[in-house]
């Protein structure tokens, strides 16, 4: 069986996997670590890294980037590998956490379903099929709660196109800022923050005379909450440092 930490266990994601966990005869969760601190379950929760004496064979994150230094300190204190899923982390964090991984396992994504990965694959083939004939834009819509903003996954999307295309494209994020035509070859990205909305992301191809959508629609987020519980029971069999991503699970 497989023992978890969840940090940010208060919050919506981290009680979905809670209860996830609850169903999962092959994991549970060993504690929590929360700024709220509230107990809602069997498991013991924390508002801090320092009050935790529980042993664990993996932490999930899905609390918030300023709760990442203490975070990574407590995995690298203890060897524990580590299942970051939040996202809207600076360079400088994101840089901690390559470093991190020198010394411990690391699972980073900016989005634990399947059907985005796929959806990553898809939209690497047209960029490299269409080529640059095709302006490429990227909605993103989420719940009103969410903060960062585009979302980890749209930078997820543009980077799919990039690597299509075979360079950077610049991206334009405040198109209504700019009084000119369009730029040939930047990617533009657009964020809808309302309501519940889980999740959704709208990848455009538009060409001349013709558009091409790729999109993919969340309509729970228990599909993140079960990524993050497949992350985790795979991290915690691996030996080696090291940043690991989506495309290891799906050889797992």
């Amino acid at each position: 069986m497989t023992k978890v930490i969840i940090s940010g266990c208060c919050g919506h994601m981290g009680r979905v996997i809670a209860d996830l966990c609850e169903k999962d005869k092959d994991i549970r969760v060993a504690a929590g670590v929360d700024r709220a601190a509230v107990k809602y379950s069997d498991f013991p929760v924390y508002d801090s890294f320092g009050m935790l004496s529980e042993s664990a064979d993996v932490l999930i994150d899905f609390s918030s980037p300023a709760a990442l230094t203490p975070l990574l300190d407590f995995c690298l204190r203890n060897s524990m590998p580590a299942v970051i899923c939040t996202t809207g982390h600076s360079e400088s964090q994101l840089s901690a956490i390559s470093e991190a991984a020198n010394r411990i396992p690391v699972f980073k994504s900016g989005n634990m379903s399947l059907g985005i990965n796929l959806l990553i694959d898809l939209i690497k083939r047209s960029a490299a099929f269409l080529g640059e004939d095709f302006d490429i834009e990227i909605v993103e819509k989420h719940h009103n709660r969410k903060v960062d903003a585009p979302s980890g996954t749209a930078l997820m999307l543009a980077d799919a196109a990039d690597a299509g295309l075979e360079r950077r494209c610049p991206r334009v994020y405040e198109r209504h800022s700019l009084s000119t035509p369009r730029d040939k070859g930047t990617i533009g990205l657009s964020s809808v923050r309302a309501g519940t909305i889980p999740g959704e992301h709208t990848v455009i191809f538009a060409g001349n005379d013709e558009v091409i959508e790729l999109k993919h629609s969340v309509f729970s987020r228990d599909i993140f909450a079960a990524g993050a519980i497949r992350a985790a029971k795979f991290l915690a069999l691996q030996k080696e440092a090291g940043m690991y991503d989506m495309g290891d699970i799906f050889l797992y």
